[in-house]
């Protein structure tokens, strides 16, 4: 009998926590299953890619191995519909915050008590909504991501969505279409992911009360006025460094402004 409660306690945990080659998946809030890595035993880091990103995308640039480096304990995930994480197609699976509750619900199953969070491009936009709704954020960062996201009608992100569906009228979404159609995306899934995709009003931004890092690119005009978000959160820093949005996070400077702001 005792014997038979061991093998059902060892199998609960293992479809609790599914094992990978490189990382492991948890079910997160809704039983969706989230891919993501921990190396390093220091103060705990969450990394957040960007659209059509995967935790991978952190370990080729230089944030990665510097905060290693510098003893933090590092997570990097694949957000819902990317990398070895599941892709629901359904509305509900993106819809009020899903993605960042993954990432909350990461932190709890995880046991962190606090966190800093480093978010790039898209995953800057729900580091905001992280760092507005979990007291257990410490420190934020938000790369390569200016204002227009506070539109919660921000016409890019619509017309994303709608190519992605089909619409192929919008052209100012073109390079996001090539690219997208070079590579084996699930291609719903990252409608859905810009259709449900969160904004965080001026309102919600100015009542943030931890530090707050943007940095950006010298060359990337990607998502609007860094300097207008910048008046958005009180008490946030600005760091500029060489690059436009797809090179700057490969950056020594990004990698050292950042460790400089969590240190």
């Amino acid at each position: 009998m005792k014997f038979s409660l061991v093998i059902a306690a060892i199998l609960a945990t293992f479809n609790l926590f599914a094992q990978d080659k490189q990382g492991q998946l948890f079910p997160s809030f809704d039983s969706t299953r989230i891919y993501y890595e921990v190396s390093g035993n220091g103060y705990p880091v969450i990394l957040v890619h960007g659209f059509t990103g995967t935790s991978r995308g952190w370990k080729r640039g230089t944030l990665y191995p510097a905060l290693l480096k510098q003893g933090y304990q590092v997570i990097i995930l694949d957000q819902r519909g990317n990398g070895q994480s599941d892709k629901p197609h359904s509305d509900t699976a993106y819809a009020n915050d899903a993605e960042a509750k993954d990432i909350m619900a990461l932190a709890t199953a995880l046991k962190l008590k606090s966190y800093d969070i480093i978010g790039y491009s898209r995953g800057s936009i729900i580091t905001s909504r992280v760092m507005v709704t979990d007291k257990r954020v410490h420190k934020a960062v938000m790369g390569g991501m200016g204002a227009d996201y506070t539109n919660p009608n921000w016409p890019r992100r619509i017309h994303a969505y709608k190519a992605l569906m089909g619409d192929t009228s919008l052209h100012d979404v073109d390079e996001m279409m090539v690219w997208i159609g070079k590579n084996n995306f699930d291609n719903l899934s990252l409608a859905l992911q810009q259709k449900y995709q969160p904004s965080t009003s001026p309102a919600e931004l100015a009542k943030i009360k931890i530090p707050v890092l943007l940095i950006d690119g010298s060359e990337d005009k990607t998502n609007g006025d860094v300097s207008i978000l910048q008046k958005f959160i009180p008490g946030a820093k600005y760091a500029e460094v060489p690059g436009d949005h797809n090179s700057a996070q490969n950056t020594k400077e990004f990698a050292d402004a950042i460790i400089n702001f969590l240190k």
